[in-house]
């Protein structure tokens, strides 16, 4: 297993970077198909114990949520969401008329895997989108992975107390305190790094990309948490097995949505300035 995820880790980063490099819609093309087919994999998980969403629906809605967001910003986004919203009611409605019981539940489940594999996913164009965002983009989501593994590499050496037994049974404390370190490390030294590249004009503070990486691997932690609830609602251990040794992209990306959308406001907000 360890072999296919190193594997499927270095066939995907160099392309993952160049596409990072070369953001619009590139970018937004590739963050809509991830976003499609996590919403799939939502629908496909909540489908195994009774329920019945939208499943094609969902990743449609969510990839275009982003594709809106990229082409005409959070009013096009707001648009589509209206429409995916009375879309999806009038879908539920017919199935409730054709003897689907539980059609308002499949509804809301309809919009929550929508609008959160699509809305929030929407966010990682935003951040690529601000000024310097290639740069902000290169230390949000790779903190947030470095601060993954960096938990997963104390926690399995030094964890005694369990984080989230009932979601997680091998998270602990010492991981996340763990995790903790190495994102506010990692965004610093990416800070510094990207600096470099960037140029003095434009280049970020690595005290910034220092509080940036703690406040993510501070909070993320709950995106994997999250989508740890649903798989164990549905009793399956990957959301998908898409990607060798890695499970499914919504696997991949649990951190990834919240680490989007609290990157772009916390650069909008203070950390830009």
């Amino acid at each position: 297993m360890l072999a296919s995820r190193l594997i499927v880790a270095i066939l995907l980063l160099p392309l993952g970077a160049w596409v990072i490099a070369l953001g619009g819609l590139p970018l937004a093309l590739v963050v809509a198909l991830l976003s499609a087919i996590a919403a799939w994999e939502v629908a496909h998980m909540l489908g195994k114990i009774g329920y019945r969403p939208s499943e094609w629906g969902m990743p449609f809605g969510a990839a275009l949520l982003v594709l809106a967001y990229h082409q005409a910003g959070t009013e096009g986004a707001a648009f589509i969401l209206s429409l995916i919203l009375l879309g999806n009611m009038a879908y539920h409605l017919i199935d409730f008329e054709r003897g689907r019981q539980q059609a308002a539940t499949d509804f809301a489940v309809s919009v929550m895997g929508t609008i959160y594999c699509g809305w929030l996913a929407a966010y990682m164009v935003a951040l690529r989108a601000l000024p310097e965002g290639k740069w902000w983009f290169l230390i949000v989501l790779p903190s947030v992975w470095l601060a993954d593994s960096g938990a997963y590499l104390i926690g399995s050496r030094f964890g005694r107390h369990l984080f989230a037994p009932r979601l997680s049974p091998h998270k602990t404390w010492e991981g996340y305190w763990g995790g903790l370190i190495s994102g506010a490390l990692s965004g610093w030294i990416l800070a510094a790094l990207w600096g470099l590249g960037a140029g003095p004009d434009t280049a970020i503070a690595a005290w910034k990309g220092a509080v940036l990486g703690f406040i993510l691997s501070a909070v993320t932690p709950l995106g994997d948490l999250g989508e740890s609830m649903i798989k164990r609602q549905a009793g399956v251990k990957d959301s998908s097995h898409i990607l060798p040794g890695h499970g499914g992209i919504f696997d991949r990306i649990d951190s990834w949505l919240w680490a989007g959308v609290l990157g772009y406001y916390l650069v909008t907000g203070w950390l830009g300035k």
